[in-house]
């Protein structure tokens, strides 16, 4: 294998790092190769090992977290994150860490989310091609149109959402506390954007009349009733758990309906023989990693932009640091009161003054 010569800084001094895999690297990398060998080919990690090695070295150069989303690969999620979990978790955790530079291993709205959370931190997104088809389905405007048609009627914006759509609305939400947020605001009837089979979920939970928008994931929309009801025959003891992003027929036929964090959850919990995680592909294996007892039937749906993420770009990231996330503060300020809110909700009295006076 070809040597590849890279620079990092110790000390003052430049020091030439090669990430050739070495018998140094295979025994640095040891242990993060136990956490996925079941899910990561041996032929394969010769390839990972030697960014492994750099990264969790430059991490600690640099006093530097990764970030990373359920729905990462296995080499980034087992073996370089140091904070994991769904978009709730990931904001949650993104305020409590002391280090200096945070890489978002997600999508780009994560990383915005992340530096709105820390301000004074250099937050990096790893390929700034890391979208999402959620947030790019609404933008400011379009709920400052929603506003003027529904005057009023507060606004809970899903994380999948840019900065500037959360600094329109009046609270944020992920998957895991949709319902708990809008009957937080305690109003009749409540704008919820942009994914429109989540509103459906949600409105199928509470009675607060939700006003949605037409957003979708193009991962989730692509799951089937039908593909699933034959998954079903196909394979005895098999249990069904799905995303709330997911079209309401493939959620009809689900044996569990949850956030990426409850799904894991509920295979924790209730170790099924089989199961179908009916969401990115990505999670099965992350789950997988740590739970052997059970058997995981993939239909592979990856995301395009969290697969924009690799080793080698977040290595890059943190040699270069960049690319970094800058928000405008005009934006950021708004932006910042909305997430917050999520994170820290008040009575459903406070809430409703919020909502109301935003």
């Amino acid at each position: 294998m070809n040597s590849r010569l890279v620079t990092t800084r110790s000390s003052g001094r430049s020091v030439a790092a090669s990430l050739e895999y070495t018998p140094e690297v295979a025994q640095l990398t040891e242990a993060s190769y136990a956490r996925v060998r079941n899910v990561v080919p041996a032929i394969e990690w010769p390839l990972h090992a030697p960014y492994v090695a750099a990264i969790n070295s430059l991490k600690k150069e640099r006093n530097a977290v990764v970030l990373a989303h359920n729905y990462q690969t296995p080499e980034i999620f087992h073996c370089v994150a140091d904070i994991t979990g769904d978009s709730l978790a990931l904001a949650r955790r993104a305020v409590e860490t002391a280090a200096e530079v945070i890489v978002l291993a997600g999508v780009h709205f994560m990383a915005e989310t992340a530096k709105l959370l820390n301000p004074d931190k250099i937050v990096l997104i790893p390929d700034e091609r890391a979208g999402c088809s959620l947030a790019e389905s609404i933008t400011a405007d379009d709920v400052r149109e929603l506003r003027q048609s529904y005057p009023g009627v507060p606004v809970v914006t899903y994380v999948n959402t840019s900065a500037a759509v959360k600094a329109e609305a009046d609270i944020c939400c992920t998957s895991g506390n949709a319902v708990e947020i809008v009957e937080s605001l305690g109003a009749e009837k409540v704008i919820f954007l942009p994914d429109e089979y989540l509103a459906a979920y949600v409105a199928q939970q509470t009675e607060v009349e939700i006003i949605p928008w037409h957003g979708h994931c193009e991962v989730h929309e692509r799951f089937t009733a039908e593909e699933l009801e034959q998954y079903r025959a196909d394979f005895d003891q098999l249990s069904i758990i799905a995303h709330p992003e997911c079209p309401p027929d493939v959620l009809d036929v689900a044996d569990f309906v949850g956030s990426t964090a409850q799904m894991t959850e509920y295979v924790y919990s209730e170790r099924p023989a089989r199961v179908l995680m009916v969401t990115e592909c990505s999670m099965s294996d992350n789950v997988a990693a740590d739970v052997t007892d059970v058997e995981f039937i993939r239909p592979c749906n990856l995301c395009p932009h969290m697969k924009r993420i690799t080793l080698a770009n977040i290595h890059r990231a943190l040699e270069t640091l960049e690319p970094r996330v800058e928000i405008d503060p005009s934006v950021a300020v708004r932006a910042r009161r909305s997430v917050e809110r999520m994170l820290a909700p008040g009575t459903r009295k406070d809430n409703q003054r919020m909502a109301l006076t935003a």
